[in-house]
């Protein structure tokens, strides 16, 4: 058991180790599992395995045996490093289908004390959906979730809400590999070999998809994260932070098919994000996603960093874990990942929930005047939730502290620049502001750099407006006019230390306005228009 020195904070109770058997990788996470029910990854490791050298459905060579076990016993060896109390461990179609699958089982648990599930396709699925759900931005509206595996394809139709269509297909990369044996490069008659036996496997998901039409596919694990990887960085698109919600259209992918789809391994080498290990069975994967998006009528490709590994977790919060208020039932995975930090570094709540208020109400008044992008509300709403978070490690540069953990805390359903925006708003909300030689800003794009500035301007004075931390503004209006922005405060006392906080802070306001701002206790209340 866990134990938390503070009496504020969310406790872990437990922490465990879910282990992902797949047919190219075995993929682990470290978790600890909160009194929420939430849980944070502490460490993840990918060892790459390749089961299916010498086909999947057959048994395990003698190399993709003691691969495997070699696997686990590195994977072992980390779980029992971070005094893991659980070992989840689930085995998908290579293990699955093996004709000694049974074996490699058994000397699991007589070798390394790990009990391994052989699950069937058809809960794989369903694990991986609630993996998505959890990870991804999703509303009412469908969505196709296609999980490219090696051994199998897991297809999912559904939404916020529910799934309405869930299956596993054998079409996976290494399979199809194994099967077709492809040319190198790949010739037009293998793509159409290919492409006729897709269209045979995918009838059941075609017809599901008649009646849940969408033209968004989300895509995960390996085979979709690298050919994101690959499309992100043809165009120059950071993943340093994070893959998931990295977006690319149908014309995006169109132009890297047409270029990729010609190389051969040598070439294939070169191309930057690709694994290299994954270089002899990438091309099957890329030719179902070319499939799928004319089948389909795809318009855009979402990407998902959580799948199997993080549905297990799920699943044993969901099903074991009785008594602990599963938090993954909110469906907003942005708000639930935020709040479940916030909780996680004992957050300064009333304070921040106050200044984000106050920012807001700034926002609101100076929206189409500043420019402000769509999505910037939230993002600035976050930032000023998050703000004083690096109180968490210490007093002393706080802010950089903020701007650190933000940007490493994994937080769903954001893509790479949204994360990047909260952050670094987070970070400028005291001292000073953007300058040349903070190297990680200066990364940033332009346009990225401009949406930091407007909207840490809005946060420095809302939180030198609640310079006290004790809320003495009530409530505040905000009037542009043609040379200034005027705010006027109420207050429950003396408001000199408030407007002293803000005054302090608002240079940054005035260069993105180009106004004085003007900042007023007025006795009546403030109206709003």
């Amino acid at each position: 058991m866990i134990i938390s020195n503070s009496a504020n904070q969310v406790v872990p109770v437990k922490r465990i180790a879910a282990i992902d058997l797949g047919t190219n990788s075995f993929h682990a996470i470290i978790v600890d599992v909160y009194s929420d029910g939430s849980f944070r990854t502490l460490d993840k490791l990918k060892e790459m395995v390749e089961l299916a050298k010498g086909g999947v459905g057959k048994r395990l060579s003698e190399g993709a045996f003691k691969r495997g076990m070699k696997a686990l016993r590195n994977i072992k060896r980390l779980a029992d490093s971070y005094e893991c109390e659980k070992i989840l461990a689930y085995a998908t179609s290579a293990i699955r289908e093996a004709e000694n699958g049974g074996e490699f089982i058994q000397k699991s648990i007589d070798d390394l004390n790990i009990k391994i599930n052989a699950i069937p396709g058809r809960l794989e699925a369903e694990l991986i959906g609630h993996a998505i759900r959890h990870g991804v931005k999703l509303t009412e509206k469908p969505v196709l979730v296609a999980d490219i595996g090696g051994g199998s394809v897991e297809f999912i139709l559904g939404n916020d809400k529910e799934f309405f269509f869930t299956t596993s297909k054998k079409i996976g990369v290494s399979r199809m590999t194994e099967v077709y044996k492809p040319a190198d490069p790949i010739t037009q008659e293998d793509i159409e070999t290919l492409e006729n036996h897709y269209e045979e496997q995918l009838q059941d998901v075609a017809q599901a998809f008649a009646q849940h039409r969408t033209d968004t596919i989300i895509g995960s694990s390996g085979t979709m994260e690298n050919i994101a990887e690959m499309i992100a960085n043809r165009q120059k698109k950071p993943t340093d932070v994070t893959v998931n919600e990295l977006e690319f259209s149908a014309e995006e992918f169109r132009e890297f098919y047409d270029y990729f789809i010609k190389l051969d391994r040598k070439k294939r080498k070169k191309v930057s994000g690709l694994d290299t290990k994954r270089i002899g069975f990438i091309n099957t994967g890329v030719v179902l996603l070319d499939y799928m998006i004319r089948k389909f009528g795809i318009k855009n490709v979402r990407i998902s960093s959580q799948a199997l590994r993080e549905g297990i977790v799920i699943r044993y919060l969901k099903k074991e874990m009785i008594g602990l208020p599963w938090s993954g039932a909110f469906a907003d995975p942005r708000r639930r990942s935020v709040f479940e930090l916030l909780r996680k570094t004992d957050w300064h709540e009333t304070h921040s929930r106050h200044v984000a208020n106050m920012a807001l109400t700034i926002f609101d008044a100076l929206e189409e005047e500043m420019e402000l992008e769509e999505g910037d509300r939230q993002l600035l709403e976050y930032a000023a939730y998050l703000h004083d978070i690096g109180y968490y490690i210490s007093h002393s540069k706080h802010h950089k502290h903020a701007l650190y953990i933000i940007r490493h805390a994994d937080l769903k359903g954001f893509k790479e620049e949204e994360i990047e925006i909260i952050a670094n708003v987070a970070r400028y909300h005291r001292r000073s502001t953007p300058k040349k030689r903070h190297g990680e800003y200066w990364k940033l794009k332009p346009a990225i750099r401009k949406r930091i500035k407007k909207l840490s301007g809005i946060l420095r004075v809302a939180d030198g407006l609640d310079r006290s931390h004790y809320q003495n503004v009530q409530d505040l209006d905000v009037f542009s006019e043609e040379n200034e922005i005027k705010i006027n405060i109420r207050t429950e006392g003396e408001p000199y230390l408030e407007i002293w906080g803000a005054e302090r802070k608002c240079q940054l306001l005035k260069e993105m306005t180009g106004k004085k701002i003007n900042i007023e206790r007025v006795l009546q209340p403030a109206f709003s228009g």
